[in-house]
């Protein structure tokens, strides 16, 4: 039903593109070549919205995981810890997933890579969850390498988490051109699988991970973003998936368009639904939301939930069920990540586990960090 009802708005843009092409001949004006496929109107993207229900759920990796490439490669994916943790999380009342992805497994084996990916949406599926995937990620180490991954800092917060493509990919744009292969591939392969919610082109491209890898990263990061995300949205709408694609705002000042930095104002001419991230206290959840509405589409945020800076279920998660706003907490169940840990463990020596968890929900057996936080959540996901 998903996909018919998919495929059926995707024809009704090519019609309406072909119509606006011919009247285009009509008149005499010179149009363009072959028609492609174009970002979704607000009312197809509306529609979509309605279809879905309330979205909740949270970005997902294995507790087994340190990074991208640990949960997907092959000598460590762990589809039993996975179908345990969706387990979990469909207890919760989580339908959907955001889980990131990474080029360097395309390289490595595109073949196993999206085998594996079939049954990582096989599981998600039957404990009824959807799932955003992510294709490419600016946030944290710059230097991917596959095969073994190291072992975690101690007490850091994600001290093994990779970005994609990493820096030496990033910072040469001929090389850029060789990531068509692996974005295209994946998309193609699964354009029209109704598991898939959406596709999240690329998370932070500009984020330059002060303090931890700062020094390391290309000066001029966020131009070359911008150049790659372009790149990115092309080819994804040359595949013309009928899922929704989005690149989600996380920084600086979104309340107008003058303000808006280029990166910025791209990601969200570009994208089907709006995408976010806020980490703040209700406050300025409620600032970032409205500051969104002036574009009338559906709005999702991708990421929040940083208990000790006010980011907590309690404060947020009824506001945004209440305005219909979409929401993916960091983290679910603690494990090699380490993101119980705030960020500034970066800085900071810890030296046990934080009387305040900074992400996740579930102890690595399952108990809950906090019980009635696990209630208020299940409460609101199932409607009250």
């Amino acid at each position: 039903m998903i996909r018919s009802a998919c495929r059926v708005a995707a024809v009704a843009g090519i019609l309406a593109a072909a119509t606006h092409a011919f009247a285009g001949e009509a008149s005499g004006r010179i149009t363009a070549g072959p028609l492609r496929a174009q970002r979704w109107s607000a009312e197809r993207a509306e529609q979509w919205y309605e279809q879905q229900g309330w979205l909740v759920g949270c970005n997902f990796a294995p507790s087994t995981a340190i990074n991208q490439l640990e949960m997907w490669q092959a000598n460590t994916f762990d589809p039993e810890t996975i179908d345990r943790e969706l387990g979990w999380a469909q207890d919760l009342g989580f339908n959907t997933i955001r889980v990131f992805l990474h080029n360097l497994l395309w390289t490595q084996d595109a073949g196993a890579f999206t085998k594996r990916m079939e049954q990582f949406l096989e599981i998600a599926d039957r404990h009824k969850i959807r799932v955003m995937f992510v294709l490419l990620d600016g946030v944290w180490d710059p230097f991917p390498h596959t095969g073994r991954q190291r072992e975690p800092q101690p007490h850091v917060h994600n001290s093994g988490w990779v970005q994609s493509p990493g820096a030496q990919i990033l910072r040469d744009p001929p090389r850029q051109e060789k990531l068509q292969g692996y974005i295209k591939g994946v998309v193609s392969q699964f354009r029209d699988d109704r598991r898939v919610l959406a596709w999240d082109l690329f998370n932070e491209p500009d984020n330059i991970n002060r303090p931890a890898y700062v020094k390391r990263e290309p000066e001029n990061k966020p131009d070359l973003a911008l150049a790659l995300l372009k790149k990115v949205v092309a080819w994804v709408r040359e595949v013309d998936p009928c899922q929704p694609i989005t690149a989600g705002v996380w920084t600086g000042d979104w309340s107008s368009n003058e303000k808006l930095s280029p990166i910025g104002r791209y990601m969200l001419d570009s994208s089907d639904i709006i995408t976010f991230h806020c980490y703040g206290a209700l406050p300025e959840m409620q600032e970032r939301v409205e500051s969104l509405r002036r574009f009338g589409r559906p709005i999702v945020c991708t990421e929040y939930m940083a208990r000790p800076v006010g980011s907590t279920f309690e404060a947020v998660l009824p506001w945004l069920k209440q305005h219909n706003v979409g929401a993916y907490n960091w983290g679910f169940v603690a494990g090699r990540t380490q993101t119980i840990y705030p960020w500034d463990s970066w800085e900071k020596k810890y030296k046990a586990e934080p009387p305040v968890w900074f992400h996740d929900v579930l102890r690595k057996d399952g108990t809950p960090y906090d019980a009635n936080e696990v209630e208020l959540i299940k409460k609101i996901a199932a409607g009250g």
